[in-house]
């Protein structure tokens, strides 16, 4: 089962099912999770690897005999998970903010030293964790502060051919959230969703010229505010995002924020200029990577045809108008999108009765326009749309909706792209 190409009627009888994973690529192994099950069981891992990463990677290699960096010890105070998913069902939170999974409401304060040298692995605190929130995951979020005994990690540092104690300070840092995309969310079993929270020392210290370190009478290098001030600096820019997430979030103990895209993962997730950003666009694969909702009165039935070409359509039969255009919805999420960059989309329709419909870019968490919103006349010949447009924001959750709603009427839809025209 899967949450691609179903109708909304059997979203409730899904929330029951066994849990479904849903794959973002070719590759169907490592693949994002349907939220909207009663339970699950969930694990996380922490760890340390001294490879280099690709975006959706998750194996570890062991280090090489001129690392640049070993770490010895490495320990964070983890204190928070948070979903971040779309809907299809009314609720009541603020989707910007997720939902917090752990702790509960009996463990509000609760947090779990994990230690990334040890390889810790976290299993009974999530074997319970309750998802009833009907939502199709976009993000998991793991919080992390330093750990209050131990605000370092220790390690050692090759200098000069010759591996040295190292010892870098976290008292900068106040606490800092990692957002996963939900592409990087290991599928364990048909029952069990693993995420790897990845510490990559190659990454933390890439860029870094330890030539100029100064090394203490006890023969180690201190890397902190008093000692190595430039080039600890230099770390801290570096270290939340050797962790590889998809993006991240954090506050320092001077009261900044900051949140960032972690470059290439993020590049990963966009993909090259001209690629289409929409999955399955042809129809060829029936409905994966689609949705096709009814709300306020709409209805429809749906299917995919293969025309006499060759060609595989989307047929969408509108059996109740509904009081609005996006009474009846054909959906695909997860578009991702570069802001102040020039976008062409473009899908070919027709029906059996003129009239119009609406094609639109929004956010899938507070529903804002954010591409594109244009009535589009659609006739009884097949018609080659083309619409222009520049996104007003970066997100890799954009939703291109096509409404079809608010009277009676059959489409016909295929060959649906949207690439970017600008590097």
């Amino acid at each position: 089962m899967r949450f691609v190409g179903f109708k909304f009627g059997s979203l409730l009888t899904m929330a029951y099912a066994a849990m479904a994973f849903v794959a973002c690529s070719d590759d169907k192994s490592v693949a994002g999770i349907e939220i909207g099950n009663p339970s699950m069981a969930f694990t996380a891992d922490f760890s340390v690897d001294y490879s280099e990463v690709s975006t959706n990677s998750l194996s570890k290699t062991s280090a090489a005999k001129d690392e640049p960096l070993l770490l010895d010890s490495f320990a964070l105070d983890f204190f928070e998970v948070r979903s971040y998913s779309s809907y299809y069902v009314d609720v009541n939170i603020d989707m910007s903010k997720g939902v917090q999974l752990w702790p509960g409401e009996d463990l509000a304060d609760s947090s779990l030293k994990v230690s990334f040298t040890d390889a810790s692995v976290v299993e009974e605190p999530f074997k319970n964790i309750r998802l009833e929130d009907k939502g199709y995951l976009k993000e998991m979020g793991v919080s992390f502060r330093p750990a209050k005994h131990t605000p370092k990690v220790y390690g050692k540092l090759l200098l000069d051919g010759e591996y040295v104690p190292v010892q870098y300070s976290l008292a900068w840092l106040e606490q800092f959230e990692l957002r996963y995309h939900y592409s990087q969310i290991e599928k364990v079993s048909d029952s069990i969703a693993n995420l790897s929270v990845v510490f990559f020392p190659r990454y933390f210290v890439d860029g870094i010229d330890f030539s100029k370190v100064k090394v203490a009478e006890d023969g180690a290098v201190y890397l902190d505010a008093t000692h190595n001030a430039p080039i600890w600096k230099e770390l801290n820019q570096q270290f939340i995002s050797s962790f590889r997430p998809l993006r991240y979030g954090y506050s320092d103990t001077d009261g900044d924020v900051a949140e960032a895209y972690v470059l290439d993962i993020w590049e990963g997730i966009i993909g090259a200029m001209s690629d289409n950003t929409i999955k399955n666009g042809d129809f060829s694969n029936d409905f994966y990577s689609w949705i096709v909702f009814d709300q306020f009165g709409g209805s429809s039935k749906a299917s995919v045809e293969k025309g006499s070409d060759g060609t595989h359509y989307a047929k969408i039969q509108v059996t109740s108008g509904g009081k609005f255009s996006y009474s009846v919805q054909l959906i695909q999420e997860n578009v991702a999108l570069l802001a102040g960059k020039k976008y062409r989309c473009v899908f070919n329709i027709r029906s059996d009765v003129d009239g119009q419909i609406t094609a639109r870019i929004g956010a899938y968490d507070d529903y804002q326009t954010i591409g594109f919103q244009k009535h589009v006349d659609v006739g009884t010949s097949s018609k080659s749309v083309e619409i222009e447009f520049v996104p007003r924001e970066s997100t890799p959750f954009a939703r291109f909706e096509l409404n079809l709603g608010s009277k009676e009427r059959t489409f016909y839809i295929k060959d649906v792209k949207i690439f970017r025209l600008q590097k």
